[in-house]
């Protein structure tokens, strides 16, 4: 998935995307404010990389390793 632009939910979701999430799962996120809006161009819809990246990081956030 490319880091900015825009995509769409088959780049988003697994199993080619980062998010093991149904798609029913993903749009109740939305519905609820949890996860970003789309942005509509014409009869597509598609999410700003940014936002979904932000998103994978607040539910995975990096580990530290120990030395």
């Amino acid at each position: 998935m490319p880091r900015t632009g825009l995509v769409r939910l088959k780049q988003i979701l697994a199993p080619t995307g980062p998010l093991p999430l149904s798609k029913s799962t993903f749009w109740a996120k939305v519905k609820t404010g949890e996860f970003p809006q789309p942005v509509r161009l014409g009869g597509t819809t598609a999410w700003r990389a940014e936002e979904i990246w932000e998103l994978i990081n607040k539910r995975n956030p990096p580990t530290k390793t120990k030395r």
